[in-house]
């Protein structure tokens, strides 16, 4: 190769052969970095690469404080100095981070990559959301904080602040913006990047801008952009339809964002049931099963202006499994409490529509419903909302392939040489997939005993343990019990406790193979 450039710098008059040359030169350079490659000489992970995006994220965070910093300004309240201090101290990491990084950026993220970049984000996000709580005017130690941090941008809603209706207005604001914004991060990270990842069977919903090909991030913009615009148009709509019902325009454009984000938290101790019109109940019911099903079907809508709800045997299979968990427990109350039929129904549509959904918001303290309803509510934790959704829990795509996977299996059993084929959304089931599907379920149980014996270690009675863990890990927010119920908070649980349950959160949001393959030593070497 030396001697080919000797040949041109010396001047070589033959163009053909000086083409030559340079292909060979070309061939020769390719070949040697495909080696590299494959020697394991060129890293899979940049670590400035992720930083760029960690940082580049943290100064998104840093624009979502000043909202609750002019809040607190127009209502003249001290707290604003809260939101600035933190927006500088995010604001300047986050920028110093980028200013280092902004070189290594390349829209290519290699698979290794995509992994650090998630969980990397994750936490980094929660750690600096956590900052407003560590310094409010009655503040948090910083245990409760990151747990309120990190059950808000999971949108589980679980909560270990008391006296709500007293609270600064910025800080319910930014309550419910973390809320939010970890909505929408949900449904980037379920359509984008955990189909890339190929974590928990994802890869069946896989689109050309979660392709296996490293190109991920210039077709991701269009379909961002797209997410976000229906996802604020939704948020409008249900505030909108709040404010118009009786809701003081404040609580109706927080309880939009925790509806449609189905995170839970509220303005009030009381939470929904503060609010005392069945209207606001109905629209409340309409929203969260809103924000439960694909958001890409509404970008369908509006891009080609016809409804595909009922095509998707996701929608169908969700909706039908909410149909009946409702009309089971108000058939419940309506024998075992003696309410009237429209109550029944009312209260078992909303509260079970709230667990199903994991949104967690409450008109009735549902423990006191008997033995029947506690057990009911504990299996619709698990259930969860749609893929593509900001909901939590399984996922209703894992039970429909879970139960195709059975039948199949059975059918095998009586014809051991009959071939079953599989096929959900047009899409071939693949074995691939079904093992990642119950690689997931079994993960998921697993977690749920390991994390609620660790938790029954803190003190804690074995109901609220395990109920505790349950709602962390689905991102569902209320347990059961009299110490964390609907009618509670987590703020009494030991801090051991809360920061177990802020790893369940994690860990179940970020679909647990995400960071157990992120622990593996093999992983980084």
């Amino acid at each position: 190769m030396i001697a080919c450039r000797r040949i041109r710098r010396h001047g070589g008059e033959n163009h053909g052969l000086t083409r030559q040359m340079e292909t060979f030169d070309h061939m020769a350079e390719k070949a040697t970095r495909a080696s590299h490659r494959v020697g394991g000489r060129s890293p899979a992970i940049d670590p400035y690469r992720v930083m760029f995006v960690v940082g580049a994220l943290m100064l998104v965070l840093t624009l979502l404080m000043i909202p609750p910093m002019l809040a607190d300004l127009v209502a003249n309240n001290p707290d604003w100095q809260v939101f600035a201090g933190s927006a500088l101290i995010t604001g300047f990491i986050g920028a110093m981070m980028v200013l280092i990084s902004r070189d290594a950026w390349s829209e290519r993220v290699r698979l290794k990559e995509g992994f650090v970049i998630t969980v990397a984000s994750w936490l980094t996000l929660s750690v600096f959301a956590a900052i407003p709580f560590v310094f409010m005017e009655k503040p948090l130690d910083f245990t409760d904080a990151w747990f309120e941090a990190v059950s808000g941008l999971t949108t589980t809603g679980a909560t270990v602040l008391t006296g709500l209706d007293g609270l600064p207005e910025g800080l319910l604001l930014w309550r419910s913006l973390t809320q939010w914004v970890g909505g929408l991060g949900i449904v980037v990270m379920a359509l984008i990047m955990l189909p890339f990842l190929r974590v928990g069977g994802m890869q069946l919903f896989q689109t050309e801008s979660s392709d296996r090909s490293d190109k991920i991030m210039p077709h991701a913009r269009q379909f961002i952009s797209w997410l976000a615009f229906v996802y604020v148009l939704l948020t409008a709509m249900c505030a909108l339809a709040y404010r118009l019902a009786g809701m003081r325009m404040f609580d109706a454009v927080n309880h939009a964002m925790t509806t449609l984000s189905t995170g839970g938290f509220s303005t009030h101790d009381a939470s929904f049931a503060y609010f005392t019109s069945p209207v606001l109940h109905w629209i409340c019911i309409v929203f969260m099963i809103t924000g439960s099903l694909p958001l890409v079907i509404y970008v369908r809508m509006i891009r080609e202006r016809k409804p595909s709800f009922f095509g998707s045997e996701q929608v169908h299979g969700f909706l039908t499994l909410l149909l009946m968990s409702v009309l089971i427990i108000a058939l419940w109350l309506i024998w075992q409490k003696g309410m009237t039929p429209a109550e029944a129904l009312r209260l078992a549509a909303f509260n079970v529509t709230s667990v199903i959904t994991t949104t967690g918001y409450a008109t009735a303290d549902y423990s006191g419903w008997g033995v029947f309803a506690m057990a009911a509510f504990l299996v619709f934790m698990f259930f969860g909302g749609c893929t593509g959704s900001t909901a939590g829990g399984m996922k209703i795509f894992r039970i429909q392939v879970m139960m195709m996977s059975i039948a199949a299996y059975v059918k095998r059993l009586v014809m051991p040489h009959r071939v079953v084929s599989m096929a959900y959304e047009n899409r071939t089931v693949t074995q691939d997939i079904a093992m990642a599907v119950f690689a997931y379920v079994s993960v998921l149980f697993m977690t749920v005993g390991l994390f609620g014996m660790l938790v029954a270690l803190t003190g804690v009675d074995l109901v609220t343990a395990l109920s505790a863990v349950i709602t962390a890990v689905t991102n569902v927010g209320p347990g059961l019990g009299e110490m964390i119920g609907p009618a509670g908070t987590f703020r009494a649980m030991p801090d051991a406790a809360k920061v177990l349950l802020s790893i369940a959160m994690l860990l179940g949001r970020l679909e647990f193979f995400t960071v157990l393959v992120v622990l593996q030593p093999s992983f980084w070497r």
